[in-house]
């Protein structure tokens, strides 16, 4: 570097120039660029020696990796655009990024660079190192045409040949990738790269067994990195040469990328295992393929159900099939697919589709199948093997022939009977009546026997009564069940239409019969000793009612009671009360202890027992404060007070009663008899006194209100014309308000709107006799106000009437009634806990009919289950499982599925599933929350693609079950994320 004659400042800045050159050299990058910086200050404006401060400073910020560094180049070249360093600066920061492995960083410099006036070695340099650049970001052309001239240059040839070969790999351009590599192939430094590389080109070029031969020797170095994609390209040219048993550990060896496979790496896999019979191996790869539809998916998911039907897994080949039908990359497979599909939903059922329909569809999309005759007879049988009876009907109504007539008949029966047992009497009553024109024995006798039981729910008891005796001129040369009960059914007939004689003929009939079940035996010993009471017959009353309490059965309490009502009868009062003690001492949850107290007093009031009357008095209001016999029994016990001279306690008992219970019938007689103590104590005064702070009582009480109500409460028992009742009910009400009769009008009012059904009507009349407290009217009121409520679900209002009757009834019913409805109440708020209190105490009751019991366990079951304790939940749903039918069984079966699920069951948990779709698949709802179950089955046994199918196809068919659909749908993420981590071919995105 030359210089003209320097100043003394000048010198003093070249020092500092040399010095922090030499700083440079020394790789001192720090503090050589403080001294660039000073001399780049102190040197004089566009001075060549400040160019060379600036661009060294620059390359000291490069080196120190300063953030600044880059900008620092560029406003060197700008501040100095004609200095012969700035293609140096481009050149050095490019090889800089270059060594520091940030190709992306050099490119941008080299690209900046003039190779006209770069050396012919650095022109070079640039080029490989440009090339290489290029190959990493991936514009593979524009760096081969660099690597080109390049390939037989001295020191960058084997390097350029090796990448120019590998771009023409990967462009696919073979045969120059080929050539091109070859010339390489001893290079130790590419030798493994590119024996793979000429393998692979090799396998492209459909020279499987020469890449067999290569393949499998290149694999004896055990050291290598790409065995697995070596292994991959011999198993499959064993594959494409149709040698499946040799391709198989090859397929197995292969990794996958970064350690997933795809569909077609599990279909290789599969295929080769199906080709040599291993069905098993088969499904486990072929099974693996979800979320594509492309040839070799429909291929696939054929081949499956193939292996399917040869391991007896029907079920699962119908979904592999639909699947392979519903892609359109190769028709034969298509067609052939369906037909088997179409089968197969016959056979096994479809849990997605009718099968009708599925059958119906194929003979619309292959009317020239030669299957199609076989398939058209099998659309009606599918709508019966399904229980899709009314399907059935509107189906044989299109298809008019005398065959389709027959089987009409028996399918209106069916149908008949479907709605009966979902208690649709009504709409099931013509099914049956049209069942009976059947000249099939069979049919028309059970069509007989169903008429008349539904005629019998439906409260038409003489129409009842002249069919069950037309079905029992069938029963003794019937062997159908149901006509074996046909003697119960009269009696019940009988009984209800107050035929007492014939219902005892009939209940006598049923108990010789020895094939009938014990529960109807001994209900039916228990409405003949009924009968005999109500005839007065007590002596036999007392037989009938013995037996039902010997045998502990259901009603046992009520029997005991009734053999004590029975011996009163007879004027056996030592034998009543000993009768009556049993139901209070014997039958710890009873609801009859309070009638049997009540009855006991009374008793011992007639022999003249006070002592004893009173203490039944007294436990009867102690232990029973809510009892409808306590007005009665105050009143009672305050005569018998009276009688006894004891006039204060008397007086008590009387005031107490119209405290308590004003307005009721009761309550008037106790103002009645404690008028005549005052004036037996000569206290007339003070009884007027008394009785004006009742509001009730009226001394004057007007003969015109008499009068009103006695004409509005006469066509009230007429019950002729309930619009009349209404009127004159109405009209005393608006002109006595506040009547002595006030309460039975309002009462009799509101239940003549009930008969009426005008339910909104009765309303606030029933309110008005509960508000007034408890009365002979209020217990039936709370029951038939509870009841609207109930039929408008508005449980919120319906739940404090029902609790107030569960305390307040007498009548047995009604207070099952309430507990029944209680449970089922709380339940629909969500409240279970609740629902589980009232459910177990309707079970503590020694006796409750059948149908209540199993609402109770029910109730007891679901709540349990809505609440986690599983335990429970199973528990119960096991105890009504004999016992159930229609909906509830297809909700225990599901609950069933689920433990074994919860259990990994997951076997036993799928046949559970299948048999609820194939017996109960009217019942959707179950149906398709079973599939949910189902699909977590099959990933629970590794099948992946039925858990997605089964998944996939409740989300798109069932949109109306949305609490289904969330849950299908956050199985079907779960499943497919698990499944992306192994397969490269999966979203694990819904497909909406």
């Amino acid at each position: 570097m030359q210089f003209s004659q320097q100043s003394s400042i000048e010198t003093s800045i070249l020092t500092d120039f040399t010095n922090a050159l030499q700083l440079y050299q020394n790789k001192a990058y720090t503090a050589a660029q403080k001294s660039f910086e000073k001399v780049v200050r102190n040197s004089q404006e566009n001075s060549n020696l400040k160019a060379d401060a600036a661009y060294f400073e620059a390359m000291c910020a490069l080196k120190l990796q300063q953030t600044s560094a880059d900008q620092k180049i560029l406003d060197f070249v700008a501040t100095y655009p004609n200095s012969t360093k700035k293609n140096q600066a481009f050149f050095n920061v490019g090889n800089y990024y270059f060594a520091n492995k940030k190709p992306a960083y050099a490119l941008k410099w080299y690209q900046k660079v003039n190779k006209e006036v770069l050396s012919e070695e650095n022109r070079k340099e640039l080029n490989f190192k440009s090339g290489y650049s290029l190959l990493v970001s991936g514009d593979l052309s524009a760096a081969k045409n660099l690597f080109l001239p390049l390939i037989n240059d001295g020191k960058y040839g084997n390097d350029a040949r090796y990448y120019y070969g590998f771009i023409a790999y990967k462009l696919e351009d073979y045969g120059i990738a080929e050539s091109t590599l070859k010339e390489i192939a001893d290079n130790e430094s590419y030798k493994a790269e590119i024996s793979y590389y000429l393998l692979d080109i090799s396998f492209k070029s459909g020279k499987f067994e020469r890449c067999i031969k290569v393949g499998e020797e290149l694999l004896k170095d055990k050291k290598r990195d790409d065995a697995s994609d070596i292994s991959k390209i011999v198993g499959e040219s064993y594959f494409n040469l149709g040698n499946y048993a040799a391709a198989i550990p090859y397929l197995k060896n292969y990794k996958g990328t970064k350690g997933k496979w795809n569909n077609t790496d599990f279909y290789q896999l599969g295929y080769a295992y199906y080709k040599q019979n291993d069905f098993e191996n088969a499904i486990a790869f072929f099974n693996k393929i979800i979320d594509q539809k492309n040839a070799v998916s429909q291929n696939a998911y054929y081949h499956l159900a193939e292996c399917y039907l040869n391991t007896k897994k029907k079920n699962e080949a119908l979904n592999a099939f639909k699947t392979a039908s519903e892609m359109d990359f190769n028709q034969k497979i298509k067609e052939d697919a369906a037909l088997n599909y179409a089968k197969l939903s016959y056979e096994e059922g479809n849990p997605f589709e009718n099968v009708a329909d599925v059958l119906q569809n194929y003979l619309k999309n292959y009317p020239n199948s030669t299957s199609y005759k076989e398939i058209n007879q099998l659309v009606v049988y599918s709508f019966i093997h399904q229980q899709d009876y009314e399907g059935a009907l509107n189906y044989l109504k299109k298809k008019k022939s005398e065959d389709n007539t027959t089987l009409t008949l028996e399918v209106s029966l069916y149908r008949g009977i479907q709605l009966f047992t979902d208690k649709k009497y009504a709409e099931a009553l013509p099914y049956f009546t049209i069942s009976k024109k059947s000249l099939a024995p069979e049919i028309f006798q059970k069509g007989y026997y169903w008429e008349a039981e539904a005629l019998f729910r439906l409260n038409k008891f003489e129409e009842a009564l002249t069919k069950f005796l037309s079905s029992q001129t069938l029963e003794k040369t019937s062997k159908t069940p149901e006509l074996q009960v046909v003697d119960y059914n009269l009696g019940y007939c009988y009984f209800k239409l107050n035929k007492y004689a014939e219902a005892i003929r009939s209940f006598k009939m049923v108990l010789q019969k020895k094939e009938l079940e014990n529960t109807i035996k001994q209900d039916a010993t228990l409405r003949l000793a009924d009968s005999y009471f109500a005839i007065s017959n007590f002596g036999d009353a007392i037989k009938s009612y013995q037996l039902v309490v010997n045998e502990t059965g259901i009603g046992a309490d009520y029997a005991q009671y009734q053999i004590g009502m029975s011996h009163g009868f007879r004027g056996e009062n030592l034998q009543k009360i000993d009768a009556l003690k049993k139901v209070v001492n014997n039958f710890e949850n009873s609801d009859l202890k309070d009638d049997a107290l009540f009855q006991l007093a009374n008793t011992f009031t007639t022999l003249k027992n006070s002592k004893e009357a009173h203490e039944a008095y007294d436990r009867l209001q102690k232990s029973y404060p809510k009892s409808v016999f306590i007005p009665r029994a105050l009143v009672r016990q305050g005569l018998l007070y009276y009688n006894g001279n004891e006039n204060g306690k008397a007086l008590e008992k009387f005031k107490l009663t119209t405290t308590k219970f004003p307005n009721s019938p009761d309550a008037l007689e106790a103002v009645n008899n404690a008028k005549n103590i005052y004036i037996d104590e000569d206290k007339l005064d003070d009884f007027v006194a008394w009785t004006k702070t009742l509001r009730f009582v009226n001394v004057s009480e007007s003969e015109l209100e008499k009068s009103a109500f006695t004409i509005a409460e006469r066509k009230y028992f007429d019950d002729t014309n309930n619009q009349n009742t209404i009127l004159s009910l109405t009209k005393y009400l608006q002109n006595y308000p506040d009547g002595a009769n006030d309460l039975k009008a309002n009462y009799y009012l509101a239940s003549t709107y009930f008969k009426e059904k005008e339910f909104d009507n009765a309303i606030p009349y029933f309110e008005k006799v509960i508000k007034a407290g408890q009365s002979n009217f209020s217990e039936d009121a709370l029951a038939k106000l509870s009841e609207i409520q109930l039929s408008k679900e508005n449980y919120d209002v319906a739940i404090p009437l029902l609790e107030r009757l569960e305390q307040e009834a007498y009548a047995t019913e009604n207070a099952a009634f309430a507990q029944s409805n209680l449970m089922k109440a709380y339940f629909s708020k969500e409240a279970f806990e609740k629902s589980l209190t009232f459910a177990k105490k309707v079970l503590s009751k020694e006796s409750i009919s059948p149908t209540l019991e199993l609402d109770a366990k029910s109730i007891i079951a679901r709540s349990s289950f809505k609440l986690n304790d599983f335990e429970t939940a199973k528990e119960y749903y096991k105890t009504i499982e004999n016992k159930a039918v229609g909906e509830l069984k297809a909700e225990i079966l599901y609950h069933e599925a689920f433990f074994q699920n919860q259990e990994k069951a997951f076997g036993k948990s799928n046949e559970i599933v299948k048999k609820l779709i194939a017996e109960y698949a009217s019942y959707k709802y179950w149906g398709v929350k079973s599939y949910v179950i189902m699909g977590k089955n099959y990933y629970g046994l590794k099948d992946a693609y039925q858990a997605t199918f089964i998944l996939e196809n409740v989300i798109k068919n069932f949109p109306q079950f949305e609490d289904v659909v969330r849950e299908a749908k956050t199985e079907l993420i779960k499943i497919k994320d698990a499944e992306s981590k192994t397969n490269n071919s999966i979203n694990p995105q819904i497909k909406n």
